[in-house]
């Protein structure tokens, strides 16, 4: 499967439209149509927010893998005020 098809898929499976999509990710349901038909290269931020949105792996999206499981764990969260934090991430 192409990654059109398969967001395409997750959105039908989740029985939302292509508007409540577009209306939750904050873009136009236009966008949301490209991408499902194929004619729109998804970005790297969309990526990461159908993955987060469906509970899937990048790689799922990308039709890298048939398993949509995402093979990390992350146990802290990113703190993004410029102070360090350790990260574990641990893979499956």
């Amino acid at each position: 499967m192409k990654f059109n098809e398969i967001i395409k898929a997750l959105r039908e499976d989740a029985d939302l439209t292509q508007s409540e999509l577009a209306k939750e990710f904050n873009v136009n349901q236009i966008t949301i149509s490209q991408y499902e038909r194929g004619t729109r290269q998804i970005s790297l931020d969309m990526l990461i927010n159908y993955a987060k949105k469906f509970n899937v792996s990048t790689d799922y999206i990308l039709g890298l893998t048939k398993n949509p499981t995402p093979n990390y764990d992350i146990k802290n969260q990113l703190n993004v005020s410029g102070q360090n934090k350790i990260h574990k991430i641990e893979m499956k």
